[in-house]
Order: C-alpha cells, then sequence, then structure tokens
C-alpha cells in the first residue's frame, strides 16, 4: 500500500513516500481504506520525537482518519465492508481499573493512533471495532476527519473535567487550532461567555464567526490584564490551556479566585515558570486532560452529526505533500484542522 512514514525522528524530510505491506485483520479488527486523514500537532511532535517515545519504524503518523471499511476480522459483525467511517483515535486495553470503570484515557496502558499504533498515513489502517463510529451519507471524508481528537478532547476538557457551566467566563488560548475551534463552539453551546487569543486578527476575526465573544490580539496587548480589565478585576472562571511554558503564569493570573486552569498540552514546553502563592492564595484548580473515553466521544460526535458544531478544514492537500502540511502546522499558520487525501 501507498504510505506517507518516517524511519527517523527527525525534520519533515523525514517524512517519506513509500510501499508498506498492507495490514492483516484480527478477529476484533477493521482494516479502513483511508480516504482523509487530519493533522494534529502531535504529527509534529512524533516525527521530531518525544522522550521516551519508542516506536517500531517505518511508523504512519495521522490519528484523525475517515474512510470506507475494506475487511474485517471473524469476530465482527455489526460493520460490513463499503460503510463509511470514522475512528476514535485512542487505544485501551478493555482490562485495567481504568478501562472496567469506563474512563479509558487513564488506561495504564493507553495508546493513539498515529503516536503509539500505526496512524492514517496511508491507504489502509487496522483499528478494534470498538474504535469505529458509521459516519452519515451527507458528510464527507475531508469534514468529517477533521472532528473526532479536537472535539473529544476539547468537550472532556469543558464539560468533563473543567465543569464548565452556563454563564461561566472561559479564555480559550490560540484560537486557530484545531481544538481551539472545537472549544469555542462547545463552550458557546454549554452557555459561556468565550474569550479568544491570537496573535493574528484574522484567526480572531473567524474566531467571533465560530461564537467567541471576547477577542484579544496577544501581540498588541497584554491578554490576561485585559481578561481581568474585561471583567472588572474578577478574572476568568476557567482558562484552556494547551501552549504551556510561554503562558502558564498569565493563565494563573487571568484566573479569578476558585478558578480553573485546564491544560492538554505544552506546545512551547513543558517547564513553565511557576508561582505556587497565586495557586493557593487564589485557590485555583490546575486540571489536566487528555483525548476521551467513549461515552464522551460518542456524545460530542452525536453532535457534530446533527450539526451543532463544525469542524473547521483550514487546507486540503494530497497524502504526497504531507511535508508542506507539517511545515504549515509547525508555523502555526492554519487555521482549524490541516487535512490530506489518500
Amino acid at each position: 500500500m501507498k504510505a506517507v512514514a518516517i524511519f527517523e525522528h527527525g525534520g519533515t524530510d523525514k517524512l517519506q513516500l513509500v510501499d508498506l505491506p498492507k495490514p492483516e485483520p484480527g478477529a476484533d479488527d477493521v482494516i479502513i481504506r483511508v480516504k482523509a486523514v487530519a493533522l494534529n500537532r502531535l504529527d509534529v511532535w512524533v516525527r521530531e520525537g518525544l522522550p521516551g517515545l519508542k516506536l517500531q519504524m517505518p511508523f504512519t503518523l495521522g490519528s484523525d482518519v475517515a474512510g470506507v471499511i475494506d475487511s474485517v476480522g471473524a469476530n465482527v459483525t455489526q460493520y460490513q465492508v463499503g460503510q463509511r467511517v470514522t475512528i476514535n483515535p485512542g487505544w485501551w486495553d478493555t482490562t485495567c481499573e481504568f478501562c472496567l470503570r469506563g474512563d479509558h484515557p487513564l488506561c495504564v496502558n493507553f495508546k493513539i493512533f498515529g503516536e503509539h499504533l500505526p496512524g492514517g498515513y496511508a491507504e489502509f489502517m487496522r483499528v478494534p471495532q470498538r474504535n469505529i463510529l458509521p459516519i452519515p451519507d451527507e458528510f464527507d471524508f475531508v469534514e468529517i476527519c477533521a472532528a473526532p481528537l479536537a472535539f473529544l478532547t476539547a468537550w472532556r476538557a469543558l464539560i468533563t473535567r473543567g465543569r464548565l457551566q452556563a454563564g461561566d467566563d472561559v479564555v480559550i488560548l490560540g484560537a486557530g487550532s484545531g481544538v481551539s475551534t472545537a472549544a469555542i463552539q462547545i463552550a458557546k453551546y454549554a452557555g459561556a461567555r468565550v474569550f479568544a487569543t491570537s496573535h493574528s486578527d484574522e484567526k480572531l476575526t473567524r474566531a467571533r464567526e465560530l461564537g467567541a465573544d471576547i477577542l484579544i490580539n496577544y501581540a498588541t496587548s497584554e491578554w490576561e490584564k485585559e481578561v481581568f480589565r474585561i471583567t472588572n478585576k474578577r478574572g476568568a472562571d476557567m482558562v484552556i490551556d494547551a501552549v504551556g511554558e510561554a503562558t502558564w503564569l498569565k493563565s494563573l493570573r487571568a484566573l479569578r479566585k476558585g478558578g480553573r486552569l485546564v491544560t492538554y498540552g505544552a506546545t512551547t514546553g513543558p517547564n513553565p515558570t511557576e508561582e505556587i502563592r497565586l495557586i493557593f492564595w487564589k485557590q485555583l484548580e490546575i486540571i489536566g486532560t487528555t483525548m476521551a473515553n467513549q461515552g464522551e466521544f460518542m456524545d460530542v460526535m452525536k453532535l457534530v452529526f446533527q450539526r451543532q458544531f463544525k469542524p473547521v478544514v483550514d487546507v486540503v492537500l494530497p497524502l504526497e505533500r504531507a511535508a508542506e502540511a507539517h511545515e504549515r502546522l509547525a508555523k502555526n499558520e492554519q487555521f482549524g484542522k490541516i487535512v490530506l487525501t489518500v
């Protein structure tokens, strides 16, 4: 099968168009003929090499896929060849204490397709049948592959872990990312007032179209002070921060007393300047989150299928131009998800 794979970690030149063996289904597996795969920041990190990540090379990136079922294993009875599907991009072992209580992303053996398991930069991809989600006929593959990881991450961060309530003030940093475009829509759906930040006025304008109420350009103002000014020195109820090192202290300062900082990433680095006194004096909550359980995935994808939420696609490129797609993502030029067609 045709695939774009890495044989070693490094720059975009490590992405190679190659022929790899087509995967065979196990008894409980489904083989998807991939039609479209969306990029995540995770793709860049895995290509460059994450601390402690050991992969069997060659390795295919890509967590978000949509396509058609090509074949199924002997135990698969609810899905048929030719069915249009997408996937939950997380993998859990089903047997650990966390899996047994339904908290799949806490699984002691949790993995992500495209990070720990071969992903969708290929004509074919193998996934367990429990990860499969049929998609309505009115959705095209490009649109739907832009939804799963972004929306499930944002849903768990805001609703489950962050406990967002109607009337809350929530700050969403970096309005152009895939998760941020999902988070803006989810926060508005929940009845919050949404503050969006970006270095680009163009991205902020597009964030307003998604529902953001307050737009702050952090290149021309100190965003945390703007949040305090606009909230009459109260501060925000919640900050969603996947930026990490560059924004962490500002996020703490932007919160009201008793506020929640929810983090699902560290794009600018994992070792921020800390101010412990802010945390205990303001009685702040620091909440980590990643991915989602199957119930959360089903809940948010149902709302996507009902057109309550709209996956945002930035550009669409053929698989062969994966390196160009990575360069655009690494430079933060995108608004929404970059998609590769296979």
